[in-house]
């Protein structure tokens, strides 16, 4: 299974640790994860901290139990996370490949819109009008957490893939 909801990226990979930590070692039901998620960092709205938990479970660095979210003892390994992010989440290794066959740096825009069919037929459904947004959003933040983890680069002429991440 892979997810698709994905968190705004933070500036460094620190930030993930921090939103890690967040997350208790007792299990605790989805609403006081994102509370807890949402004092101990400056991430909001409610949201956006559900996210946050979403994501870190698709990382490996939460967990959803019978009793609720708990936090793993995984460190957030630079290495460990391209591997995982490109594995769990759905639209990074399409967003890559984008990149990769490009011949120069490519918007936002441009990549979204070579994106474009690879957005399952059910979320057309499910969003309508807004598909189109939503999955904008979702690829520009797919891009951003690419330069984060170091699997492509941002320059003022747009996106390229890094040609030396794993």
């Amino acid at each position: 299974m892979q997810f698709k909801l994905v968190p705004e990226a933070p500036e460094d990979l620190e930030s993930v640790a921090a939103v890690q930590q967040a997350v208790p070692l007792i299990p605790a039901n989805e609403d006081d994860c994102c509370a807890r998620i949402m004092r101990r960092t400056e991430i909001a709205p409610r949201d956006e901290a559900r996210t946050w938990l979403t994501f870190l479970r698709a990382l490996g660095l939460a967990e959803e139990g019978s009793s609720g979210f708990t936090r793993t003892q995984r460190d957030p390994d630079p290495e460990d996370l391209r591997r995982t992010v490109r594995e769990q989440i759905y639209g990074v290794e399409d967003v890559l490949e984008t990149l990769e066959a490009a011949d120069g740096p490519l918007a936002a825009d441009e990549v979204y819109e070579r994106f474009r069919e690879k957005i399952p037929q059910y979320e057309q459904y499910r969003y309508g009008d807004r598909v189109d947004e939503i999955w904008r959003e979702r690829v520009e933040r797919i891009l951003e957490w690419a330069v984060v983890l170091d699997l492509a680069e941002r320059s003022e002429s747009g996106y390229r893939r890094e040609r030396t991440a794993a």
